[in-house]
């Protein structure tokens, strides 16, 4: 390898416990004399359950330092194993010493009235024009089947909509865009039924 190429060459410095250390102990020097102040960061971590023992041990570590940031983790996951444990069960896949430091947050589903809000702010956001039937029908689409597939929906009744009305680029979306788009694209409720029916069609 030539000189030049050493000298481009990247270095790569690994973070060691010691230097990690070190600057915290410099910086916590500098808050204690007023000279610094510490604004935590927020470290948000979905699908939490996907974390194995390793990550869970480490996060457990670094929420003992005082530096360490507001961490929000979520999951959907209800009784089930934690990762890398062989009979190791708890609740949303956490391990229960973790858990048991956390102030937990229960969520409910959309009722009606919020997918509708949500819908509308969605289609003003991206400049769609609704009927409010279609409006209607999304809500209600929305609590029966699910709130990410009533927004995937819009896309295409929004294309749909176009052809109606001859390539217009500013066509409004009807209930019969939304029914339309429904025949086409269908949710996983019923991809799970044409499954289950059909299933020797499969490979």
């Amino acid at each position: 390898m030539s000189m030049m190429g050493q000298l481009m060459k990247p270095k790569k410095t690994e973070i060691t416990d010691k230097l990690r250390a070190e600057i915290n102990k410099v910086v916590t020097r500098y808050i204690d004399l007023g000279h610094a102040e510490l604004i935590p960061g927020v470290l948000f971590i979905d699908e939490v359950h996907m974390l194995d023992i390793e990550c869970y041990t480490y996060l457990n570590r670094a929420l003992e330092s005082p530096i360490s940031p507001i961490v929000i983790l979520a999951s959907n996951r209800g009784i089930c194993q934690v990762k890398g444990t062989p009979d190791l069960v708890s609740a949303h896949g956490v391990p229960p010493d973790l858990l048991n430091r956390l102030l937990i947050v229960p969520t409910t589903s959309y009722n009606e009235g919020e997918v509708r809000s949500i819908v509308q702010m969605r289609t003003r956001t991206e400049g769609v024009e609704v009927s409010d039937a279609a409006v209607e029908l999304l809500a209600k689409e929305g609590v029966r089947i699910s709130l990410r597939y009533t927004l995937q929906l819009l896309a295409p009744a929004q294309i749909l909509a176009r052809v109606r009305c001859g390539g217009a680029g500013n066509a409004k979306i009807e209930e019969g865009d939304v029914r339309e788009a429904e025949e086409l694209f269908i949710d996983v409720g019923r991809s799970r039924k044409i499954v289950m029916e059909g299933g020797k069609g499969f490979i």
